[in-house]
């Protein structure tokens, strides 16, 4: 897994309505929250996307952005999207390409990982966070890593 002040490699993928979400288009601009998780509509991770949904105001207070990413399809992530009202993108990767660049692993070859990543807006890995049980901590981490990044003056 990619750790703290190391460059987030870049990427360009579909999000939900097929439209490319590239993370170069941040830099600059955004912090990045960007949250990896397993599958849609299973417990925990409806129980993660709830929780950054829940507390979007507090990220876009902060200049942040969050992002999901999964490798379920299009279809499936803006039936996720809608079902949960989710006001942020959940982007396709359905490669792996992506969690690879991020240095995610399949544990035990089937459990993909859970890892949050904030990205300051110069593109900068400035905190990591990986727990499959704790989702609610998931939000509770990139929240105090965001309030902690100085806003662009």
């Amino acid at each position: 897994m990619l750790m703290p002040n190391t460059q987030a490699p870049l990427f360009s993928l579909k999000d939900q309505d097929g439209r490319l979400v590239d993370l170069k288009s941040f830099l600059g601009q955004k912090n990045v929250v960007l949250f990896f998780y397993p599958q849609d509509e299973t417990p925990g991770c409806t129980a993660q996307a709830c929780s950054f949904r829940d507390n979007y105001l507090g990220f876009t207070t902060h200049n942040a952005q969050v992002i999901g990413i999964s490798s379920d399809s299009e279809q499936s992530h803006s039936a996720f999207k809608t079902k949960h009202q989710l006001p942020y993108p959940l982007l396709c990767d359905t490669t792996g390409e992506v969690a690879k660049n991020y240095g995610l692993k399949r544990r035990f070859g089937f459990l993909k990982d859970r890892v949050s990543f904030v990205i300051d807006s110069q593109g900068v890995i400035r905190h990591a966070f990986s727990s499959q049980l704790q989702v609610h901590k998931h939000i509770d981490e990139c929240l105090r890593a965001v309030q902690q990044i100085q806003l662009p003056r």
